[in-house]
């Protein structure tokens, strides 16, 4: 009797399993580049309406004010992908992604330096 390895229950090698891991991955590399390379000046004005004064602002309280607006508009457009509607945009998801991640990070202090 030949004997199969077994696997664990987590593991799937099913090719939609691994091309989901691949996509997984690759978007996860293309938010880490955006957030190293991360300008608000450039990058925020196409993803929020904001004035200029707050744009310039890098007060803790606009910060997290920002963060949260950020936090709502990437559910927003988390929603609209889920759904399957005509004005789901993978690049502003990203992009809401790329700026999310890089705004936190500047309000912890950690990791990106703050760029005019």
């Amino acid at each position: 009797m030949i004997e199969v390895p077994r696997r664990s229950p987590g593991l799937s090698s099913s090719p939609a399993a691994t091309m989901g891991n691949r996509a997984t991955r690759a978007v996860g590399a293309v938010v880490s580049a955006g957030v190293a390379a991360y300008r608000r000046q450039t990058c925020l004005p196409p993803l929020l309406p904001l004035m200029p004064a707050e744009m310039a602002d890098t007060s803790e309280a606009m910060r997290r004010r920002i963060v949260a607006r950020l936090a709502r508009a990437l559910r927003a457009e988390r929603m609209r992908g889920r759904a399957g509607h005509w004005t789901y945009d993978m690049n502003r998801h990203i992009a809401l992604r790329q700026a999310y991640e890089a705004e936190r990070l500047q309000l912890r202090g950690v990791g990106i330096a703050c760029r005019p």
